[in-house]
């Protein structure tokens, strides 16, 4: 197993997690809802358990852990569209931009599963499966959520 290869693999989901602790903290800013600021405040909660068991992993390793964010492309289009629908004040927009941002933790966790298996050890897998489940779960809830508004 390349050490290197797996540090970069982490780092990975790292950086999906620093990307959702700032965008859950911004959110919880931004919003009025205090609905949504707690559940905002949960998710980055869980990104940050996540980032520090991926952190400690890393850091065995012998690596650095990344304190950067993705910041580009979809997640970074998700957290815009997440500050729009706050200051319109729609709570739809907010929650749908929400689970698009959602869909990209959880693709980046299920892509690292699928295609690194090499590089990562039963513990590592194990690990990454576990916050995987949390990130889903986090998923489910804004996904509930939304599906709420427009059965009510």
């Amino acid at each position: 197993m390349e050490t290197l290869k797996t540090i970069d693999v982490l780092n990975k989901l790292v950086e999906i997690n620093n990307d959702r602790i700032e965008g859950y903290e911004t959110a919880a800013k931004e919003t009025d809802e205090t609905e949504l600021e707690t559940m905002f405040l949960q998710f980055a909660h869980t990104s940050r358990k996540c980032r520090e068991g991926l952190s400690r992993e890393i850091m065995r390793l012998g690596g650095t852990p990344t304190e950067g964010t993705k910041v580009s492309g979809k997640f970074f289009r998700a957290w815009m569209d997440v500050k729009a629908a706050i200051t319109g004040k729609d709570r739809k927009a907010i929650l749908e931009s929400c689970e698009f941002g959602e869909d990209n933790a959880a693709d980046t966790y299920e892509d690292v599963l699928k295609d690194n298996r090499e590089y990562l050890t039963e513990e590592q897998r194990t690990m990454v499966s576990s916050q995987y489940a949390m990130i889903k779960a986090d998923h489910f809830r804004v996904k509930t959520m939304r599906d709420s508004l427009t059965t009510v």
